[in-house]
């Protein structure tokens, strides 16, 4: 799930992620693109931890993902 598109309802999602504010708080790097075709999964951004399917981190370059 390195980069990833954000969709605005839970049932368009690939997975549901919540995002943490340190590196190592997550399960995985993403890379936010801007179209669905560049994308490797459609992710859906919960509110809570517990609603979430992974913790993610957020980087500002394609290669820092993982």
């Amino acid at each position: 799930m390195s980069k990833v598109f954000i969709v605005n309802t839970e049932y368009q999602a690939d997975a549901k992620v919540f995002i943490v504010n340190t590196e190592y708080q997550a399960d995985e790097n993403i890379f936010i693109v801007n179209t669905e075709y560049q994308a490797d999964q459609k992710v859906f951004i919960v509110n809570t931890e517990y609603q979430a399917d992974k913790k993610v981190f957020i980087v500002n370059s394609e290669y820092l993902a993982t």
